[in-house]
């Protein structure tokens, strides 16, 4: 059995305290709210990254999570929520959340998008009470803040996550272990 320590306790509620006083739409006033963030994020992603317009017409749906904020003293949490769109309309809201334990310290907040490439894994994803992203997924990640990898375009993999917009003290963003729940919000 694992004890964990008034310091570990005080780590953990600080932690989820700055997770859920940053700005990633926790208390939001609703879906119009959520749809503004995530137009404003895709139309940021498409201007910084013209290559992801190419992913976005070659996928069947998009999940955009605009503000993931994620912070961490010993045991860590992430949380965000976003919106499933399929042929640009939004058909679904979703939350994101992850934990984690170890040696970590440090608060960021992301962007990230999760194209699906297959009809499959759309349906996978829609058809489940929670997705975690796992090991199928393929990582785009911008080279040297400008462009992102030519291959990633021609890639054959089912979902393809682009993370961007990093800011804060933390180092590393992957979203595997990300657990994502339909929500009404």
């Amino acid at each position: 059995m694992t004890v964990i320590g008034r310091r570990g306790l005080l780590a953990g509620l600080a932690a989820t305290g700055l997770v859920a006083g940053c700005g990633n739409g926790v208390g939001s006033v609703g879906p119009a709210t959520i749809d503004a963030r995530v137009e404003a994020t895709l139309q940021r992603m498409y201007a910084r990254y013209p290559d992801t317009r190419v992913i976005a017409d070659k996928s069947v749906g998009m999940l955009v999570m605009p503000v993931m904020t994620e912070a961490g003293l010993g045991f860590g949490g992430a949380y965000g929520r976003g919106a499933l769109r399929i042929d640009g309309v939004t058909v679904d809201y979703y939350s994101a959340a992850r934990g984690s334990v170890g040696p970590q310290i440090g608060v960021q907040q992301y962007s990230h998008v999760l194209f699906f490439m297959t009809q499959e894994a759309l349906e996978r994803f829609r058809s489940g009470s929670g997705w975690a992203a796992g090991a199928d997924i393929e990582y785009a990640f911008n080279d040297l803040g400008e462009n992102l990898s030519a291959e990633t375009t021609t890639t054959r993999s089912p979902v393809i996550a682009i993370v961007f917009g990093q800011a804060g003290l933390r180092a590393g963003v992957t979203v595997e272990g990300t657990k994502y729940t339909r929500i009404i919000p």
